[in-house]
């Protein structure tokens, strides 16, 4: 392979992506690209360059000092971007923000290709992105301009990363700026938005994964899925599905297909209203099988509304549940994302 795509995930949610040229350090990478990384000295001296990388293969060489990286540092995934020479594609959060690396989101407009309604829970929106194809991660989101009204409202992409068609699961809510558009929107409209954002995505597949989505926090889980099959994953899946009424169960035709495609993928659903005739009735938490536990050694990811997410912590931390890692995003109506 000739270069690498690298993730630079800013401490302000945004991300950006560069191409790395075999045998390119990261810092000059970015530096082409006019991204101003934090550094110094970029000899490997002063350790101001130092970042997490959060996946990807690299080699750090042994040009650089131990005051400016330890091996306990590098032990735990840090890295001098100046050395940071990538073998594959990486992931790397920097602490900084992207204004003081003097970048910013990208802006794309694209094509209303599908609007289609899912009763009154949710609807089903794909975008054809006019230009290149949008680059994100798994479980990010963008920001939508509501043609007309001078707003924006944030949604997670449902679809994987590497296609022009982009689709994204958009809450209906009676009123809502959004919501009032999409009644109305019809394929050939043009919308702008902007991102990718936010460090919910998923990471390295190195262990069985738990996923917990609430309503449409399915979305990022139906991009992650998709990933995961086009990778050819062989770990355990589980995703675990809750809505409040039968009618919010939506797009569980394409969980299903997954079944099929990714072996050791498994899910089940849960609605929370008592008058439910649903076989699993009451919250996620009341429906979680130990084994998808796997003693702590599990990477779990969580999307839902607040409530939500603050009662699994409340139930892992209540029953000791220390997963290897646990990374969550709450969301509410006309508000972005947060993440953990």
């Amino acid at each position: 392979m000739s270069s690498y795509n690298i993730a630079l995930n800013f401490e302000d949610g945004v991300t950006r992506f560069v191409e790395c040229k075999a045998g390119e350090k990261v810092l000059d990478a970015a530096f082409r690209a006019r991204i101003n990384l934090p550094m110094d000295c970029s000899d490997g001296v002063c350790g101001t360059c130092k970042c997490r990388a959060e996946s990807g293969r690299y080699d750090l060489g042994d040009e650089y000092i131990e005051d400016a990286l330890s091996d306990d540092e590098k032990g735990s995934g840090l890295v001098l971007t100046c050395q940071m020479v990538p073998q594959s594609d990486c992931v790397i959060a920097v602490p900084a923000s992207s204004t003081a690396c003097k970048t910013e989101q990208s802006k794309y407009t694209a094509t209303v290709t599908k609007v289609e309604q899912h009763n009154d829970a949710a609807v089903v929106l794909e975008l054809e992105v006019d230009n290149a194809a949008p680059v994100f991660l798994a479980g990010q989101y963008v920001n939508i301009d509501v043609p007309g009204s001078g707003e924006h409202r944030s949604y997670s992409f449902s679809s994987a990363p590497g296609s022009s068609k982009v689709g994204f699961l958009i809450k209906k809510i009676p009123g809502g700026v959004m919501s009032t558009w999409l009644e109305s929107a019809q394929p050939g409209n043009k919308v702008e938005f902007t991102g990718p954002l936010g460090s919910f995505y998923l990471r390295a597949m190195e262990r069985p994964l738990l996923f917990l989505a609430g309503g449409t926090g399915l979305a990022p889980f139906l991009s992650m899925l998709d990933v995961l099959t086009r990778a050819g994953s062989q770990q355990k899946v589980h995703l675990i599905y809750g809505v409040t009424r039968d009618l919010d169960l939506v797009q569980v035709d394409a969980i299903e297909a997954y079944t099929a495609k990714l072996p050791g993928f498994t899910f089940s659903t849960v609605v929370a209203e008592a008058a439910s005739s649903h076989p699993r009735k009451g919250w996620v938490t009341q429906h979680m099988p130990a084994e998808c536990l796997n003693d702590g050694d599990v990477d779990v990811y969580l999307c839902g509304p607040p409530p939500m997410v603050d009662a699994v912590r409340k139930h892992f931390d209540d029953n000791g549940v220390k997963p290897h890692s646990f990374h969550y995003e709450k969301f509410t109506p006309n508000a972005a994302p947060v993440t953990a």
